[in-house]
């Protein structure tokens, strides 16, 4: 009876070894993980559609910059907001003084605004007068040699002027010493000085 008793516990030791967790390894190998291949999906095409946008948005701020910085205007021209201008200092008829801007690829001067008068008349001499590019072709019809529309509202005529039909040129002036820069018509043939316009150059 105790011989059967031993037999018995030595079985049950060898049946727990073979169920130990080296008993698969002799009979089947385990079989490697193989990597997930991701497919290109809507994530990635997302990133990429926002990094080429941003690459574009970039380049135009870079031109942007550029084409703001590198602008210039020719040697003795004075700069003033996106325009250029030279005041002559040779008198001619107000026709003579336009030929000789546009000689220079530009055209008498087209004032805009009280700022852009206000920037000329700081540097012009107060003893002079310039033709600027306002003139009357008949029936007190003034227009501007660049076809700008004139605007009654923004005009800087001296008080009483304009005052003669037959004078068909204007002048920016400052005829006496308690008065401001501003406009009188003259008759064209006149000689005086000039402003020239042109836009600025841009690189």
């Amino acid at each position: 009876m105790a011989s059967e008793i031993t037999y018995a516990e030595v079985r049950f030791k060898n049946e727990s070894n073979s169920s130990g967790p080296y008993s698969d390894s002799a009979t089947a190998p385990k079989a490697k993980p193989t990597p997930h291949l991701s497919k290109p999906g809507f994530p990635s095409l997302l990133f990429t559609s926002l990094m080429a946008l941003f690459l574009l948005l970039a380049i135009s701020f870079l031109v942007a910059f550029i084409y703001k910085v590198w602008s210039c205007c020719p040697k003795d021209w004075k700069p003033f907001s996106s325009h250029c201008y030279f005041i002559s200092t040779d008198s001619a008829s107000w026709s003579k003084s336009e030929e000789k801007c546009s000689s220079m690829g530009a055209h008498l001067m087209v004032v805009r605004s009280r700022e852009e008068q206000d920037f000329i008349t700081k540097i012009l001499i107060r003893d002079a007068s310039y033709f600027i590019g306002l003139s009357d072709p008949g029936h007190r019809q003034w227009q501007w040699v660049d076809q700008t529309p004139y605007n009654k509202s923004a005009t800087f005529w001296h008080p009483g002027e304009p005052n003669n039909n037959h004078e068909q040129c204007v002048i920016l002036s400052h005829p006496y010493k308690d008065s401001s820069w501003g406009w009188n018509d003259i008759p064209c043939s006149v000689k005086q000085r000039s402003v020239c316009q042109m836009k600025k150059i841009y690189l």
